[in-house]
């Protein structure tokens, strides 16, 4: 009886436990594709630089284009269930055709562009829906527990599926390695399909349907000023990312296996934050976690570019940088998804989370471009200092916002006339 106590409330319920399954397994398929695709590029087709810029650009595309359309496609679906799970068994069709093609010795780096670029259409599909879905499986008072659950998954899917990933690349080579990704996909179809949640009614469509949600993130101020923070930090994040690899390896000397391990501390730090982050939005209300988790995202990246001296001195500083920014990324994540999940009402979640997402998503490109240029332009240090600072001053929109004072979730909001409406 003890044990079962122990047990998360939401995993108790089957309803809820069938879902998170299912997301949980194909969260570990995921990432066994986000390494295994590259590499079949690489190892089986010679792709070079270019081919690979190809290749990430087909794979995060869709997120940029798709979001809005989708987001309000979704929005008028009276069963959202269901487009999951053909979303999810067409992106394990897809999957399926690289190893077909890979044993009848006809695979080419175009296919594997198609490939990317549907999974990833077929993914954001997905997830526009996933996030009414959600919120018809969880009462309001457990939006922090479902979001911490969730992300506990995905942090736990960093951790081992980069290494199920390798093992099964060495194994069976990278192309047959996908049949497992392509699994997961049907699983989670299959999970999705043993629930019947009541999904809500689908909206009316009225005059400015398509950009109401756009509309809806810019007029509403603690969304704006949310989207404001994380549009910052996804510009500047981008441009880290774009130089991080590259600077850790050829001007602090760390090679691939200490890299693979600083950022497997990454990939802990974020599985503890998932699982701390319902204590501390309990501790000091959901709109301090906000800052709290923006500010423990961004401020130990700065270590970053203040690490020198020894090697185990600048592994040592690494490994605290990625760990307590992952822990900090877990906290704003489920807080911001829980506050997201309250405050949007049904009628236009799609939509508002589609572009959401889609301004988001438009940060990336622009940041990972800054920071080429920059790292060319004045070198990789300085633009570090640049990305790091940067990220840190994205807060600034959080203060002036109602935000910062929130300690509870808003109340939920089960009607929302078109904005277009008369």
């Amino acid at each position: 009886m003890a044990l079962v106590e122990r047990i998360p409330a939401l995993l108790r319920e089957r309803t809820f436990r069938r879902y998170w399954t299912g997301q949980t397994i194909s969260l570990v398929g995921d990432q066994i594709s986000l390494i295994a695709i590259p590499l079949a590029a690489v190892l089986i087709l010679g792709a070079d630089a270019a081919a690979m810029g190809w290749l990430k650009t087909a794979e995060l595309l869709p997120a940029l284009l798709l979001n809005l359309p989708l987001g309000a496609w979704a929005d008028r679906q009276a069963h959202r269930r269901r487009a999951m799970i053909a979303a999810d068994l067409g992106r394990a069709g897809l999957m399926l055709t690289l190893p077909v093609a890979y044993a009848l010795d006809a695979l080419t780096l175009g296919q594997l562009y198609v490939v990317a670029f549907g999974i990833g259409a077929l993914t954001v599909l997905f997830e526009v829906c996933n996030v009414t879905l959600l919120v018809a499986l969880v009462p309001t008072d457990r939006y922090v527990q479902a979001n911490s659950l969730v992300n506990g998954s995905r942090s736990t899917a960093w951790l081992a599926g980069p290494g199920i990933g390798g093992i099964l690349v060495q194994v069976l080579t990278a192309p047959l390695a996908l049949i497992a990704d392509a699994l997961s996909y049907v699983l989670s179809a299959g999970y999705l399909a043993r629930i019947k949640p009541v999904e809500p009614p689908p909206a009316p469509v009225a005059k400015g349907h398509f950009t109401e949600g756009l509309r809806w993130v810019l007029r509403e101020r603690s969304m704006r000023a949310l989207f404001a923070s994380s549009g910052t930090v996804q510009f500047f994040n981008y441009m880290f990312h774009t130089l991080f690899v590259l600077y850790v390896t050829t001007e602090l000397g760390i090679g691939a296996g200490l890299l693979g391990l600083i950022l497997a501390a990454g990939a802990v730090g974020g599985l503890i934050g998932a699982v701390c982050s319902g204590a501390v939005v309990r501790r000091i209300g959901i709109g301090a976690s906000l800052v709290v988790g923006f500010l423990g995202f961004t401020l130990p990246l700065l270590l970053i570019p203040l690490a020198s001296g020894p090697l185990p001195l600048v592994v040592a500083v690494l490994f605290v940088a990625e760990f307590l920014s992952c822990v900090g990324v877990m906290i704003v994540d489920i807080a911001a998804g829980s506050f997201q999940m309250a405050l949007i009402p049904d009628a236009v979640r799609a939509r508002v989370m589609g572009a959401y997402r889609t301004l988001n998503h438009g940060f990336r490109p622009l940041g990972a471009l800054a920071g080429g240029l920059l790292g060319t332009a004045i070198g990789l240090h300085p633009t570090l200092w640049i990305a790091t600072g940067g990220a840190v001053l994205a807060v600034l929109w959080l203060l002036p916002s109602p935000l910062p004072r929130m300690r509870e979730l808003p109340a939920r909001e089960e009607e929302s006339a078109p904005v277009g409406a008369a």
